[in-house]
């Protein structure tokens, strides 16, 4: 038997992020903000929340997803906030590693 704790999926420094087969993220004008949808339903981002989304376009690793985010919104110690939202998002089956 698996305990659920041991299914839990790490995020690995190494390899890139991608959306996971069947999520989609758009922007809904009708609520003003960015969500992902996928056929069970639909998740509401914030603004920052979806540029991390946008970021894991299959190429950049998370150091290099931290990177651009800083650079984007011109801030700087961001990865533990960055980090904690892959690591919800990965867990919700949002992304995978790529």
């Amino acid at each position: 038997m698996v305990l659920l704790s041991e299914k839990i999926m790490q995020l690995d420094s190494e390899l890139p992020l991608c959306l996971t087969p069947g999520h989609r993220l758009q922007w809904e004008a009708a609520q003003q903000k960015y969500v992902i949808l996928y056929p069970e339903g639909m998740v509401e981002l914030n603004l920052s929340s979806a540029e991390i989304i946008k970021a894991c376009d299959g190429q950049r690793r998370v150091a290099d997803i931290i990177q651009y985010l800083e650079q984007l919104f011109n801030a700087q110690n961001l990865t533990n906030d960055i980090t904690h939202f892959l690591y919800i998002a990965l867990q919700n089956g949002w992304i995978k590693h790529c």
